[in-house]
């Protein structure tokens, strides 16, 4: 059986396991909320890229496919 002084250092470690964890799911959340900031600032620039890359496909002549034009 567990000796007095046995548990009490057991619950030590514990509390000391337990503040680790701690401080590592505050920083896991920070890292979290940076991540997910920098995916919505991304996702941002592929939807304006996107805007302009159709804003210029639209100003493309549409191709008839007569063979007109095509470089001789």
């Amino acid at each position: 059986m567990a000796t007095l002084q046995d548990l009490a250092e057991r619950l030590d470690r514990l509390l000391l396991r337990h503040q680790e964890l701690e401080r590592t799911n505050a920083l896991l959340q920070a890292q979290l909320g940076s991540v997910s900031s920098e995916r919505d600032s991304l996702k941002s620039r592929l939807t304006a890229a996107r805007s302009r890359i159709d804003a210029l496909l639209e100003r493309l002549p549409a191709n008839n496919g007569s063979g007109e034009g095509g470089g001789e």
